[in-house]
């Protein structure tokens, strides 16, 4: 507040955008004592406010309305349906007691590069879909219930008020179907949408599998018998990770020290809108965990990407070989940095053995974590790795700073 930017509520579609900036932050706003004749409130897709799409109008109405010194709080609800809504926001920076909020929704404004267009004047406020903790203080009861209903559906607030499993289905068939990749299509002028769509399934078949253009080309046409350059499967896949549809999440070289662009790996950023994709078929909990992991240490504000660590040794013939294990995630902020295995079950040594042997091989003293399905009691092993159940590690932010 007060730091003479734009601030700009960005997020996938339906992620409560516009819930944060009418009721949230205006019930903020009156409980510091903030007068409503000082926010002024403007939901530009209401057919009342059609005037206000006219950029003049609009402008002519909030210079109307400020009619003293103090400050002035200005959420516009859905701007980009104002004709040049981004002169409108330049304009409203120069006034001096306006401190100005604002959504929208189509598929320019959902893109990650809307801030670019106020030249450094503007302040992302990134919104994600329901983390589990959000969806289960909600909803109580039950968590291992809680736990299948979140994964199944995902996150995004409507699902909670739906009452059955097929509105919830239904909802969320109908927002890929007619939204999602409508809005990439239009954004971007996609001439084969099929193709479009294709990959966006096939990258929820393999949630979690590391990838690159090439390897999916090569996908396309093993699988579907069709060939598209992997140029074009860049461009898609740009496209829906500024949608918000998408995270992607970089390999990192550990002991290296080095980001390796070969290959990276793409989450959902809903698991319900991935289901979907797939009639609700593939709900095989393993990648679906890990998917919601990632999000999750987004959404608490950590830079994520996938590790590997590679070392040089022998096989049993004395040839001399590299070999590579995986880290699901490296997890960085600020000064500290945590490396995380999601394991859906360890049931004995061997693949006790299996999920540490990464950790093995890190010659730092950074803090090693393995999360598992079960309901367990936080506890290290012998070789200091922190060991947590899924729910504790999901409901309580603190445990792994703390653990």
């Amino acid at each position: 507040m007060g730091n003479r930017m734009i601030k700009i509520i960005t997020g996938i579609r339906r992620c409560g955008k516009s819930f944060l900036l009418f009721e949230i932050f205006h019930e903020y706003l009156n409980s510091i004592g903030v007068n409503d004749s000082h926010i002024i409130e403007i939901a530009l897709d209401d057919r009342a406010n059609a005037d206000y799409r006219n950029p003049d109008k609009l402008l002519e109405h909030i210079r109307a309305r400020i009619t003293d010194n103090e400050q002035y709080y200005v959420l516009l609800d859905e701007v980009q349906m104002v004709d040049d809504f981004v002169g409108i926001l330049n304009s409203i920076l120069h006034m001096r007691n306006v401190d100005a909020y604002v959504t929208g929704s189509n598929s320019r404004f959902l893109s990650k590069d809307i801030v670019t267009e106020f030249r450094g004047r503007g302040q992302d406020i990134h919104m994600y879909p329901l983390s589990f903790s959000e969806y289960y203080n909600a909803l109580g009861g039950d968590r291992s219930l809680r736990w299948r209903d979140y994964y199944t559906y995902g996150g995004l607030p409507q699902t909670l008020l739906l009452s059955d499993a097929k509105s919830k289905r239904d909802y969320l068939s109908h927002l890929n179907n007619t939204v999602f990749i409508s809005d990439v299509v239009d954004r971007h002028k996609v001439r084969n949408n099929h193709e479009l769509e294709e990959l966006f399934m096939i990258l929820a078949s393999s949630i979690g599998s590391p990838c690159n253009p090439t390897k999916l080309s090569n996908s396309f046409k093993s699988l579907k018998n069709v060939v598209i350059s992997h140029k074009t499967i860049s461009n898609y896949l740009t496209y829906l990770c500024d949608a918000f549809l998408l995270e992607k999440a970089l390999r990192y070289n550990i002991k290296g020290k080095k980001y390796i662009n070969t290959l990276a790996k793409y989450y959902f950023t809903d698991m319900g809108l991935r289901n979907a994709l797939l009639g609700f078929r593939q709900l095989e909990q393993t990648h679906i965990m890990e998917n919601v992991i990632f999000n999750e240490l987004l959404f608490r504000g950590y830079s994520v990407d996938v590790g590997m660590v590679e070392i040089a040794t022998t096989d049993k013939n004395g040839k001399f070989i590299r070999k590579q294990f995986e880290v699901d995630f490296v997890v960085n902020d600020s000064d500290k940095r945590y490396y995380i295995q999601s394991a859906f079950a360890i049931p004995d040594e061997e693949k006790m053995q299996q999920e540490t042997a990464s950790f093995r091989n890190i010659n730092d003293s950074f803090k090693r974590v393995v999360i598992v399905k079960d309901d367990i009691t936080a506890y290290h092993n012998d070789k200091g790795d922190l060991f947590i159940g899924l729910f504790d590690f999901l409901l309580d932010p603190e445990l792994l700073i703390k653990g």
